[in-house]
């Protein structure tokens, strides 16, 4: 497979001889290389393989998709190359709805992961009215800052505030009208992952994950905000790389 060729997969850090693949989606706004650290510390155990979504970085010049099952579609199809070995998903934000998605669509055809770790959401089942994608420019990038996940001086910045406010608002677009499915349920073993200070998602809100699994449910929770995994990626990528070699050590597959 030749990453040059791949818009939607990056392996930043290929491991041919990795027991397994994780692949990353990005949160609302972000890009498949905020995983790239993560793509260095699971190898050479983990192949990571990080989610571009269109209409960011090198995908700018196409169209937005606003709508979570549309996209959860397209890569889909996109991952049915890389799933050759044993596999698992992390989303946050937006990403673990989307891991979510692609976790029902994989079982549909027969293929299970080892894992869903859904990072920084609510359970898909959980709903808050949020309309941020309706605000103005002013009120995306008050966001922003209120979740702290964008550096101080990238926000100062008026012309990258250009380039990456309309991802963003189309992501949030396609975030905040999504619904689930009714009584939407994994076989997959999900692990929910937390901070206790994230204005997004509290921890009953995060533990309500586990009525959407029948393979086993964790919760973690962190110190920190919504971008929590800033400040613990060293433990959660140690954990998460521990996990799934274990996993496939035990013949979990």
């Amino acid at each position: 497979m030749n990453l040059a060729d791949d818009l939607w997969i990056r392996r930043f850090t290929p491991a041919p001889d990795a027991v397994a693949r994780l692949v990353c989606l990005p949160h609302a706004g972000g890009s498949a290389s905020y995983y790239n650290p993560v793509s260095r510390a699971m190898s050479p155990a983990v192949e990571v393989l990080a989610v571009q979504y269109p209409g960011r970085q090198d995908r700018r010049g196409e169209p937005f998709v606003e709508d979570i099952s549309t996209l959860a579609d397209q890569i889909h199809e996109a991952l049915r190359p890389w799933t050759d070995r044993p596999l698992a998903l992390f989303g946050h934000s937006m990403g673990a709805v989307l891991a979510f998605e692609l976790t029902l669509r994989m079982e549909k055809e027969g293929l299970r992961p080892l894992a869903l770790y859904a990072s920084g959401r609510r359970a898909p089942s959980t709903y808050r009215a949020e309309n941020v994608h309706l605000r103005g420019d002013a009120g995306v990038i008050s966001e922003l800052k209120r979740l702290n996940g964008t550096a101080g001086n990238f926000l100062d910045d008026d012309e990258l505030l250009r380039m990456v406010l309309p991802a963003t608002r189309a992501d949030y677009r396609a975030i905040e009208t999504y619904r689930c499915a009714p009584g939407a349920v994994v076989q997959t073993p999900i692990v929910a992952l937390t901070g206790d200070d994230d204005p997004k998602t509290t921890e009953d809100e995060a533990r309500a994950w586990s009525a959407h699994t029948k393979g086993g449910f964790d919760l973690r929770v962190f110190r920190g905000g919504h971008f929590f995994l800033n400040d613990h990626a060293h433990k959660i990528n140690s954990d998460i790389r521990a996990h799934l070699t274990s996993a496939v050590a035990a013949g979990r597959v």
